[in-house]
């Protein structure tokens, strides 16, 4: 399996994020294994110590819990708690990046939604 890494981002906090959106999209249940750390380092061709970091990042974030001799879990609730954080990081950290630029560019939302429903229908 092969990934392409952002050179700007430490590859832990990719990985991490990328568990996180498989648990958003559904990938990834409540009660649902992790893949082990020696797969993910074998499957991405990186050091066993960075999966570990990005696991240990869920496991300190309450998203995940670590079960002797097992592996490592997604925790009842850890979807709701990260539609919650992520919702907060968007408004506060992306959105007023995207209105600066939608305005910089004279879009407004109702242009957007048209935008997004003809891609749909385009893509359909």
């Amino acid at each position: 399996m092969t990934i392409t890494w952002n050179d700007n981002v430490p590859i832990y906090r990719q990985l991490r994020a990328r568990v996180v959106a498989m648990i958003l999209d559904g990938v990834l249940t409540e009660g649902d294994a992790l893949p082990s750390v020696r797969q993910v380092a074998a499957d991405y061709q990186i050091n066993p110590l960075t999966v570990s970091k990005a696991y240990q990042e869920l496991v300190d974030e309450d998203l995940v819990e670590k079960r002797r001799g097992l592996g490592m879990f997604v925790k009842q609730g850890a979807r709701g708690q990260l539609l919650d954080s992520e919702r907060e990081r968007f408004l506060q950290e992306e959105w007023p990046l995207v209105h600066a630029r939608m305005q910089r560019l004279g879009l407004n939302l109702r242009q957007l939604v048209e935008a997004a429903e003809t891609d749909k229908e385009n893509n359909a």
